[in-house]
C-alpha cells in the first residue's frame, strides 16, 4: 500500500485544489447574509441593531475557535480539521434555513462563527508555511468568488418570491457537497502536511513566547481594524442601497455581489502581479488608494456611484488580507509564524464582527449613510497603522528556536 507522503508526491495539485475549494465554501454563506438580512428583519419584526448582535455572535466563535485552531490542527491534522470544520459550516446553514426563531438563528450563528474560524484560521496557517504569496493570494481569490456567488444566490431566489430560508438551504446543500469532496481527499491533505511538517517547517515555540514578540501585538491590531473595514460593506450594502438609497432589490444584490466579484477578481490578478512587485509594494499602493473608493461611497448618493466605490474598494481590498498573511513569517520570524497567523485571525474575526456590528447599532439612530463617513475614516486608519508595522518589520525579528 502506498504511504501518505508518496501520494502527497504524486498529487501535489490536490492540497491547492483542497485549500482553494475549502476558501470558495468559506466566503458562500459570508456574501449571503447581508442580503438575507432585511428578510430575516422582518420575518421576526427585529429592528436594524439586531443585525449587529447576531455578527457580535458570530465574531464571538470565530474569535475562541481561531485562537485554538494551531493546536487542533497539530493534534489531528489539517485534513480533517478541514473536514470536520466543513461539516459543521454546513449543519450552520441548515440551522439557519430551519430555525424557527431568533434565539436559534442566534445559535445557528454562533456555530457558523466557530467553525469558520477554525477554517480560516487554519486553512491560513497552512498555505502561509507551504505557498509563495501570489498563490495566497489567488486562493483567497477563491473566498471572493464564493462570497459572490452568495448574494447571486440569495438575491435570485427573493427576487422570485421565494424566503430567505431556501436560498440557506441551498447553500447548505453545496456546504455539503464540498465537505463529501473534502472527506474524499482528506489523507492526501494529512500526508503533505505530514511531509513538511518533517522537512521544512521550524520547531514550533511556546505561545507565551510569540506573544513577547515586539510586532505581533501591532499587527493584531492591524488585522483587526482592517477587517473590519474589509468586512462592512460586504454585510451593509444591500441594506444601504435598498433601505437608505432607493435602489431596487435586485439591484443591490448584484452591487453586493460586485464588490465581492471585484475583490475576486483583483485576488486572481494580483495574485499574478504580486510575482513581479515587492509584495510591500503592491501594499503600499493598495491602501493609498482605499479612502478614494470610500469616499464615492460616502457622497455617491445615487446608486450607480456607490457601485464604483464599492467595485474600486474591492480591487483596493483585494491583495491586503492574504499578503499580510504571506508576509508574517518574515516578519516574526517562520517558527512564530503559526501562533502569530492564530493570533491575527483571531483579532481579524474580532474587527469583522466589532466594527460592522457596531454599525449596526449606531445605524439605528443615525441612520445607515454612517456607513460612508465610517468606512472613510477606518481606511484612513489601516493606511496609518501599516505604516507602523512596516517601520516595526524592518527591525529584525528574534530567531525563531
Amino acid at each position: 500500500m502506498r504511504s501518505d507522503q508518496s501520494v502527497a508526491r504524486d498529487n501535489r495539485w490536490v492540497p491547492v485544489t483542497i485549500v482553494a475549494l475549502a476558501f470558495a465554501a468559506l466566503g458562500l454563506p459570508d456574501g449571503a447574509l447581508g442580503v438575507a438580512w432585511p428578510s430575516v428583519r422582518r420575518d421576526f419584526a427585529l429592528p436594524v441593531s439586531g443585525f449587529g448582535s447576531l455578527i457580535l455572535v458570530m465574531m464571538g466563535g470565530h474569535l475562541v475557535a481561531s485562537l485554538g485552531s494551531g493546536p487542533a490542527a497539530a493534534r489531528v491534522g489539517s485534513g480533517r480539521l478541514l473536514l470536520w470544520s466543513n461539516l459543521a459550516y454546513a449543519a450552520s446553514a441548515f440551522g439557519f434555513a430551519l430555525a424557527p426563531g431568533w434565539w436559534p438563528l442566534m445559535l445557528a450563528g454562533l456555530v457558523a462563527g466557530a467553525a469558520a474560524g477554525l477554517i480560516d484560521a487554519g486553512l491560513n496557517a497552512y498555505a502561509a508555511a507551504r505557498f509563495s504569496p501570489g498563490v495566497l493570494t489567488s486562493m483567497h481569490g477563491c473566498f471572493g468568488a464564493g462570497a459572490m456567488l452568495g448574494p447571486l444566490l440569495m438575491g435570485r431566489i427573493l427576487e422570485q418570491g421565494r424566503s430567505w430560508r431556501g436560498g440557506y438551504a441551498v447553500i447548505a446543500c453545496a456546504l455539503c457537497a464540498i465537505t463529501l469532496a473534502l472527506a474524499l481527499t482528506r489523507r492526501v491533505l494529512d500526508g503533505a502536511d505530514r511531509g513538511v511538517t518533517e522537512t521544512a517547517l521550524p520547531s514550533v515555540p511556546r505561545l507565551a513566547e510569540t506573544l513577547r514578540h515586539p510586532g505581533v501585538w501591532l499587527g493584531a491590531v492591524l488585522f483587526c481594524i482592517y477587517t473590519g473595514l474589509e468586512a462592512t460593506p460586504g454585510r451593509w450594502a444591500y441594506s444601504l442601497l435598498a433601505e437608505a438609497r432607493g435602489v431596487a432589490p435586485e439591484r443591490a444584490a448584484v452591487s453586493a455581489a460586485a464588490y465581492w466579484g471585484s475583490m475576486s477578481v483583483g485576488r486572481f490578478s494580483w495574485g499574478v502581479v504580486a510575482r513581479r512587485l515587492a509584495p510591500r509594494a503592491v501594499l503600499r499602493v493598495c491602501l493609498a488608494c482605499a479612502p478614494g473608493g470610500a469616499l464615492l461611497v460616502w457622497v455617491g448618493s445615487d446608486g450607480p456611484l456607490t457601485v464604483v466605490g464599492l467595485v474600486v474598494l474591492g480591487l483596493c481590498f483585494a491583495p491586503v488580507f492574504p499578503l499580510l498573511i504571506a508576509l508574517t513569517p518574515e516578519r516574526v520570524g517562520a517558527g512564530h509564524a503559526g501562533h502569530a497567523i492564530g493570533l491575527q485571525v483571531a483579532a481579524a474575526a474580532l474587527g469583522g464582527g466589532v466594527l460592522p456590528g457596531g454599525i449596526g447599532f449606531v445605524a439605528r439612530y443615525a441612520g445607515l449613510e454612517v456607513l460612508g463617513p465610517f468606512l472613510f475614516v477606518a481606511a484612513v486608519v489601516t493606511l496609518l497603522l501599516y505604516g507602523a508595522v512596516n517601520a516595526r518589520s524592518r527591525l529584525k525579528p528574534p530567531p525563531s528556536p
